[in-house]
């Protein structure tokens, strides 16, 4: 895989190649897995993420995998807010761009013969499969508005997992989980008038058995998917904690062998992905975070001797795409297909083994990003406060992905932090020089490993042995972060820290209930270590008719 991509020129991007006929509307509508079996079964899913799953980064991700491993990912457009979708023209228009012509005035007659202009959301030839994701609370604002996408989708999807403030205020997401009688009422309209399938993205509740039933009605009323994501609705922020994967487990055994089910939550390797596919038996796996830091998570690792210029890999085995390779096709991908232009000439990637530098290392002290088109950073400024503000998704996503994608460089090369910080959207001069900036600090990197790979390699045999030590710690991410850790040039998972250690370094706080509650579960914990003769082992629960077994740690962890 990789020596296809290394050698791929920057505007030769790769197209995935087209599974569908161009409209959805004009085929018979499928439910349940005879649907899932039509889309080629995905195993691997690009999860909504409020303005960060738009088209350019839905092709960023697809563009890592091969033509054929492209068809096994299933992507989500970013959730669109029901009511405003349907209210408003410029928000249709800036949320959702299947043709040049908008959805600014269409309803569905307007696509009942071939569609019109395609542009870029959910074309049959490279963003394909697709679900459209909606919040709603009105059953009738919601199918308004499915019935704009319809035709550019394969099916559309009721968000009941958003566990946001906004979401708490504006009665959507998680927050409808109290509300069943809505929550079918809002899928069944779809059910029943769509002709496209219904899916809906949930949450686990408090327990096993009241999440069965949740998922139980959910699909009773017309769902023919379901994707569950492994926490509660107040695991966020320094709460987020672990998902609970034996739950998800508990769902497949016990829900009818037909359903349909994708998992959710613990996602931030490529390892991951098929260690929770057998730990949870589900159908396919979502990847939400774990994705924005490193959009080539779904792709294979190249064989050793064949990683190219875009994959890195270090003496002790591990490695990852480097980041200047992952912002420049991002870049490439913008050009193409939304601004629709050609690339700027680019010099390969940097390799150690190219011809040796003459001179000291490339300084990265801002520099090269001060002066665009000759001129100072006031003014240039002064300048762009006078032009329109980009509508695109595409181009007001670019700032908040390369901040994801570039955590560990930025944390490291503050000139770049702040030079991206500087950059607005739709200024890609502004974009191209910090990119300019990006590959500089990656070949003084590269170069300094080469001089010194003692300060970046940890010994394998050690990592080994502290994970392991690690592992028998409670509530720690010690091993995650070891186990997931590479040089600030790699593409990389952000791992969060777990409540316990985000208590310990005050990053939060418990309420005096909380605190009770805190107590009175440690007190139950040593108890139970104490008969169990200071070990406890951690199982999936006995109910769930599948034979026992154990569930490691660093699954639970690292997912």
């Amino acid at each position: 895989m990789a020596g296809s991509h290394a050698d791929r020129k920057a505007n030769e991007l790769p197209t995935p190649a087209s599974t569908h006929p161009p409209s959805p509307v004009n085929r018979p509508k499928l439910t349940g897995r005879e649907f899932y079996q039509s889309l080629g079964s995905p195993k691997m899913i690009l999860a909504p993420m409020v303005d960060q799953s738009e088209f350019a980064w839905r092709m960023l991700t697809r563009s890592f995998m091969d033509l054929e491993s492209s068809k096994n990912l299933l992507a989500y457009t970013p959730m669109i807010h029901s009511r405003m979708f349907t209210e408003t023209p410029k928000f249709r228009d800036h949320h959702f761009q299947p043709t040049r012509s908008g959805l600014a005035s269409h309803r569905k007659g307007d696509f009942a013969g071939p569609l019109p202009d395609l542009y870029l959301d959910g074309h049959p030839n490279i963003d394909r499969p697709l679900f459209v994701q909606f919040c709603a609370n009105s059953p009738d604002e919601l199918l308004e508005a499915a019935r704009y996408v319809e035709p550019f989708c394969d099916a559309v999807d009721l968000n009941l997992g958003c566990p946001q403030g906004i979401a708490k205020r504006g009665n959507y997401g998680a927050f409808l989980q109290e509300d069943w009688n809505t929550v079918y009422k809002l899928i069944n309209n779809l059910h029943l008038n769509l002709d496209v399938p219904v899916t809906a993205k949930m949450r686990i509740l408090e327990s096993k058995e009241k999440t069965l039933e949740y998922a139980k009605m959910i699909l009773s009323a017309g769902a023919s998917m379901i994707t569950v994501h492994g926490r509660q609705r107040d695991q966020k922020g320094h709460k987020t904690g672990l998902a609970d994967w034996s739950t998800l487990r508990y769902l497949r055994v016990n829900l009818h062998a037909d359903t349909v089910i994708f998992a959710n939550g613990n996602i931030l390797r490529h390892e991951d992905i098929h260690q929770c596919l057998e730990e949870t038996g589900a159908d396919g796996v979502m990847s939400a975070e774990g994705n924005l830091y490193d959009p080539t998570i779904f792709a294979k690792p190249p064989e050793v001797g064949s990683e190219g210029r875009e994959y890195w890999r270090a003496r002790n085995g591990k490695g990852g795409y480097r980041v200047d390779a992952v912002f420049r096709r991002y870049m490439d991908i913008l050009y193409k297909y939304v601004l629709e232009k050609p690339s700027p000439e680019r010099q390969p990637l940097f390799l150690p083994s190219d011809q040796p530098p003459e001179g000291p290392p490339e300084a990265l002290d801002g520099s090269v990003s001060e002066y665009v088109d000759n001129q100072p950073p006031a003014k240039r400024q002064k300048r762009d406060s006078k032009q329109l503000k980009p509508t695109s998704p595409n181009l007001l996503a670019m700032q908040p992905h390369l901040f994801h994608l570039l955590r560990p460089l930025v944390a490291k090369h503050h000139d770049i932090r702040d030079g991206l910080a500087r950059s607005r959207a739709g200024d890609i001069p502004a974009f191209e020089n910090v990119l300019q900036m990006v590959e500089a600090a990656v070949k003084n990197g590269l170069l300094d490993y080469e001089s010194d790979p003692a300060k970046y390699d940890t010994p394998k045999a050690s990592t080994e042995k502290e994970e392991a030590e690690n592992m028998d710690k409670d509530e720690s991410s010690v091993a995650t972060v070891m186990a997931c850790k590479r040089p600030w040039w790699v593409c990389q998972p952000y791992v969060r820290p777990l409540p316990k250690e985000a208590l310990e370094n005050g990053s939060l706080t418990m309420s005096k209930k909380e605190k009770r509650k805190l107590e009175e579960e440690k007190v139950i914990e040593k108890a139970k270590i104490k008969n169990a003769g200071n070990f406890e082992r951690e199982k999936v629960d006995e109910a769930d008719g599948m034979e026992r077994s154990e569930m490691p740690r660093e699954s639970m962890v690292c997912g």
